[in-house]
């Protein structure tokens, strides 16, 4: 088997530019529902409730209001565009993972009776797969860019799992595992070295 390769620029492109239309589609769905009221924000995530299950998908899009889409662009943006240089279906991949395992940590465990919107989980697991990564690729520009993730987002990670009242703390901590499911998920697999007698070293 050989060695992986690194995604043509032609992926590193769709993938930025999926990071860009995300985003879009964010303050877009904030303009509708400022003008219908706040109603969209009911399509979040309503832990145990059957209808509540939409949200795990839509919940990502959806903000309480522009100071909270405003809080989560920025991040979205930056560790999304780091991701997308893996391509756009390493880009995919990371998001439904992060976006599936964040979405259903919430709807089983989050409180009774609350509604849950925002993409900071998603953002949570795009830090963490970026600081893992390169744990499990054990590839030294990984590691450099894990390291300066760790740096720069590491005190908002921390702070973000801390139970707090109006804030999605089970968003924040399962997205971050779903982060780091996708970089071992992900992770590439060297091929194997093989001794003079065939065996596997």
């Amino acid at each position: 088997m050989s060695a992986p390769t690194s995604p043509p620029r032609d992926g590193r492109r769709a993938g930025l530019v999926a990071v860009v239309t995300l985003a879009g589609v964010m303050w877009v769905a904030e303009i509708v529902d400022l003008v219908l009221g706040g109603r969209l924000d009911l399509l979040g995530i309503e832990p145990r409730e059957a209808d509540g299950l939409t949200g795990v998908v839509l919940a990502p899009l959806l903000h309480v209001d522009f100071g909270h889409l405003l809080a989560n662009t920025a991040p979205f943006l930056v560790l999304g565009a780091v991701v997308a240089l893996g391509g756009l279906a390493r880009l995919a991949a990371v998001t439904a993972i992060v976006t599936v395992v964040s979405g259903l940590g919430t709807w089983l465990f989050g409180a009774e009776g609350s509604l849950h919107v925002g993409a900071s989980g998603v953002v949570f697991g795009f830090a963490t797969y970026l600081v893992a990564r390169g744990l499990f690729d054990h590839r030294l520009h990984y590691l450099a860019i894990g390291l300066l993730v760790a740096l720069v987002y590491g005190s908002t990670l921390l702070f973000g799992l801390v139970p707090r009242p109006g804030v999605s703390w089970q968003g924040h901590l399962f997205g971050a595992l779903g982060g780091l499911i996708a970089a071992r998920v992900l992770a590439a697999r060297r091929p194997l070295r093989r001794t003079a007698g065939g065996r596997p070293a």
